[in-house]
């Protein structure tokens, strides 16, 4: 078997039961341990809380594993040099029997091959400001278009082009669905300013909507644009400035490719005095409820 469920992820399959995928990234390359253990932790537990089993995917010692067991959670929590996984790198990186954590394309990809159909994150990659002379832009953009897995997402990362990223899914034929308001939201904001293209107001609309894409033949999955809770979220005009000065930092530092990410995360959270990874996380356990209550509604018959 090309990849290694957990006993609950295994069962749940079998039984025909409703399964959400989590990235693992967050947990590698967003917040040190504990922390990131916990997170983890909390939401496997929201997961679960709304109905359905979590699917926690990474690579460990060159095994793809589409949940994780208590004990290697808490080892790739404390994992070192732990390699971010995204489409051109997956099927290397097991290969070499390495440990690495999966990316919002790689994530797709262990959990269409699994045959999980929904999948929560904080937010996927994009556009990045000045592509138009680095080309930088995510794989997250392609791998939407060509696999049919619905993802749950705070909608793209603020740090990058937001409007830039909607042309890119609008060309490749990505629904961009925002749930429950007229605008995208902005990943740490609620609201972007920008108008989405779609908009529903439940979990039972989007997951019609997944099965008649299916039954229509189209190809690739969904975008579902959550707002963070309004309660939690740092409002765009307080974040934008603080987005800028990490921007400015990364291009007088050379910092380049998938080292930006990682980078203008870091110095917003010193920036914003650790506010940004509260509302990181309280984003991503909004995500996973939408993203079991999608689950839960695909798995009627």
């Amino acid at each position: 078997m090309l990849f290694h469920p957990s006993r609950a992820v295994k069962d749940a399959l079998a039984d025909g039961r409703p399964v959400v995928a989590l990235e693992s990234t967050i947990i590698t390359h967003g917040m040190p341990y504990p922390q990131n253990l916990e997170t983890a932790q909390r939401v496997e537990a929201m997961v679960i809380e709304n109905g359905a089993v979590p699917a926690t995917i990474a690579v460990l010692d060159g095994r793809l594993h589409v949940g994780l067991e208590a004990d290697a959670l808490e080892t790739l929590a404390q994992a070192k040099d732990v390699a971010k996984l995204s489409r051109a790198d997956l099927a290397v990186c097991m290969a070499q029997g390495r440990t690495g954590a999966t990316t919002v394309a790689a994530t797709m990809i262990a959990a269409h091959l699994a045959g999980i159909a929904t999948f929560a994150t904080g937010g996927i990659g994009g556009v990045h400001r000045g592509a138009e002379t680095s080309m930088d832009i995510s794989a997250d953009l392609a791998e939407l278009a060509q696999t049919p897995v619905t993802v749950v997402a705070a909608g793209a990362k603020a740090i990058l082009d937001i409007p830039r990223s909607l042309e890119v899914l609008e060309t490749y034929g990505v629904p961009v669905i925002a749930f429950g308001q007229d605008n995208l939201p902005a990943f740490w904001s609620c609201d972007s300013g920008i108008k989405a293209p779609l908009r529903a107001d439940n979990p039972a609309t989007i997951a019609a909507s997944h099965r008649l894409r299916g039954a229509l033949g189209i190809a690739g999955g969904q975008l579902i644009a959550n707002p963070v809770p309004m309660a939690d979220e740092i409002p765009q005009a307080q974040i934008s400035p603080i987005i800028e000065a990490a921007l400015a930092e990364a291009a007088d530092q050379g910092i380049a490719a998938k080292a930006v990410t990682p980078f203008l995360l870091q110095r917003i959270f010193e920036l914003t005095e650790g506010s940004s990874l509260h509302t990181n996380i309280a984003l991503v356990l909004n995500n996973a409820k939408l993203a079991a209550q999608i689950a839960v509604e695909l798995s009627k018959t």
